[in-house]
């Protein structure tokens, strides 16, 4: 249950890659193997509007791909900040990810599988579910996107969300990168079924060298219906924190 900062379209979690036709130089590229590890430090976890952790959050990340096809690794750290001295860390989820991303001319379309174990040593079964998801994007103005989200496992329903993002060129080396999404939820468990929350976001990444950037992130979460502001969890949040990336 990702949050954003790789993701940032989708809260968390899963990004829908916003590609258009590949040159013949980027295609030899892809026909290299890649990799990419990172690590951000937030001031809370939330996902999907919910309030996983109030408290700060270290999140790892590692992802290898192949000609579209990708395996990702994400874990979320708790911080206990009034107390960092003894067990005031508690690693609270890892998540797997296994995708695949393609395009077609402007259109850009995604597929994928994500287990998520929100125990660190394997739990009972309700702290884990599986989801399957389905994205397209347009390579175009305020770059939309929608991804649906259904769960297979224990929390049967379906998440659908909405963005679009736009980069706003500060130098020739930096861009402003703003985002905005919105998701509706029908949940199964509960007969819930209600638009559900929505998310902006504004980050800049600073490239240190060849594989090394740093990215600070903003966001601020909220609520899009009396029903989501009746669930406990969910409230209007600000949040933030950075993270860095090395890929090779």
């Amino acid at each position: 249950m990702k949050v954003s900062s790789k993701n940032i379209i989708l809260t968390g979690a899963l990004a829908v890659g916003l590609v258009g036709m590949a040159s013949i130089g980027t295609a030899m590229a892809e026909d290299k193997p890649s990799a990419d590890a990172s690590v951000g430090i937030y001031s809370k976890y939330i996902w999907r509007g919910y309030n996983m952790e109030d408290s700060m959050v270290i999140q790892p990340s590692l992802t290898v791909g192949y000609k579209g096809f990708a395996a990702n690794l994400w874990g979320n750290l708790n911080v206990d900040q009034e107390s960092l001295t003894s067990n005031s860390f508690n690693w609270y989820e890892t998540d797997f990810t296994l995708s695949y991303d393609g395009a077609y001319e402007k259109l850009g379309y995604s597929i994928g599988y994500i287990y998520y174990d929100l125990d660190g040593n394997g739990g009972a079964d309700a702290n884990t579910t599986q989801e399957i998801y389905v994205g397209l994007s347009y390579d175009t103005i305020l770059a939309p996107a929608i991804t649906v989200y259904r769960d297979i496992d224990n929390y049967s329903g379906y998440y659908v969300n909405v963005g679009i993002g736009h980069s706003f060129s500060i130098t020739d080396k930096y861009a402003l990168d703003l985002g905005a999404s919105a998701g509706y939820y029908d949940y199964k468990g509960t007969d819930y079924s209600a638009l559900h929350d929505g998310v902006l976001s504004a980050s800049m990444t600073f490239p240190v060298n060849e594989y090394l950037s740093v990215t600070p992130e903003v966001y601020y979460s909220f609520p899009l219906s009396s029903d989501a502001e009746d669930i406990e969890g969910i409230d209007n949040e600000f949040y933030g924190g950075l993270s860095a990336s090395f890929a090779f």
